[in-house]
């Protein structure tokens, strides 16, 4: 379980860290980061993403808002 008592400002998730976090597969973080509305914080040893934990956040924030959206037909 991801801890989110913890300065969101500096903590950096891998990405199953942020998917378990922001509810969602961790295909979607990578399409997040893919398309720009995530940035890679670093990388670790491996080469692996890590993102900070308050973009990750926004992120969702974001996605959820626009999943909210509704247009009326003119």
């Amino acid at each position: 379980m991801v801890d989110l008592d913890v300065d969101l400002q500096t903590t950096l998730w891998s990405v199953g860290q942020a998917a378990e976090a922001a509810r969602v597969q961790p295909n979607v973080v990578r399409n997040w980061a893919y398309r720009g509305r995530l940035d890679v914080a670093t990388r670790d040893r491996a080469g692996r993403p890590l993102f900070r934990a308050i973009d990750v956040i926004r992120a969702e924030k974001a996605t959820r808002e626009k999943a909210r959206r509704t247009y009326l037909a003119a």
